[in-house]
């Protein structure tokens, strides 16, 4: 596969984790600003991890329905590249916090079934980029990282929005390359998909899930 792939490790909560990530060819880091979430990190520890990652490598903060004084104490305190709004965000929301940061700002769209489809037009117009994410089930707790994937039928043919966006939803090393053939991918997003456990990377599988999309 062409190493034109960008690849994100969302979740890193050890700095040998973004070291590998980083080795590895990542494009973004995602640092997860939600407590319900086992990738949870506070402020400072995402700032500390944060000093690791070089230039050229996106720096993502990930959160969930943040309001302004959430995201005034991780943007102060955290070096940022882009802000992940992965709650019930809605556009207005997205354009507004796109405004007040100065950053930009990626989407995420759950999907399960081809009418969750129009919600990704819909942010288009608001969101620098979108992250295709399989729709949570209704009890879940977390919007993402459930490790769960959707039928990635429903993109099939569907390869440009107006914005890039990056696949994800149930990613492993041993089904993304199938997953971006079927969908035309060229940016996936992994979490779980690289764990030995919930909140622990494995620099193994991190490498080897880069290597599976070249």
């Amino acid at each position: 596969m062409s190493t034109e792939i960008s690849v994100k490790i969302c979740g890193l909560t050890a700095p040998e984790h973004v070291r590998a990530a980083v080795d590895a060819g990542a494009r973004y880091v995602g640092f997860v600003f939600f407590p319900k979430s086992p990738r949870h990190l506070e402020i400072q520890a995402a700032a500390d991890l944060a000093q690791l990652v070089p230039a050229g490598v996106a720096k993502v903060a990930l959160t969930v329905n943040a309001t302004d004084e959430d995201l005034d104490r991780i943007t102060a305190a955290v070096p940022l590249d882009m802000l992940q709004l992965h709650g019930k965000e809605s556009p207005e929301r997205v354009a507004e916090v796109r405004d007040r940061f100065g950053l930009p700002v990626m989407k995420a769209v759950g999907v399960a079934e081809g009418e969750d489809l129009a919600a990704i037009d819909l942010y288009s117009e608001v969101a620098d980029q979108l992250l295709i994410d399989a729709k949570p089930p209704r009890n879940s707790e977390l919007p993402g990282g459930n490790g769960l994937a959707f039928d990635w039928r429903l993109l099939a043919g569907r390869k440009y929005w107006r914005r890039p966006w990056m696949l994800a939803g149930g990613l492993t090393p041993d089904n993304v390359a199938e997953a971006m053939r079927m969908t035309g991918a060229r940016q996936v997003d992994v979490s779980s998909g690289v764990e030995s456990a919930p909140g622990v990377k494995d620099a193994d599988l991190i490498q080897a899930f880069i290597d599976a999309t070249r």
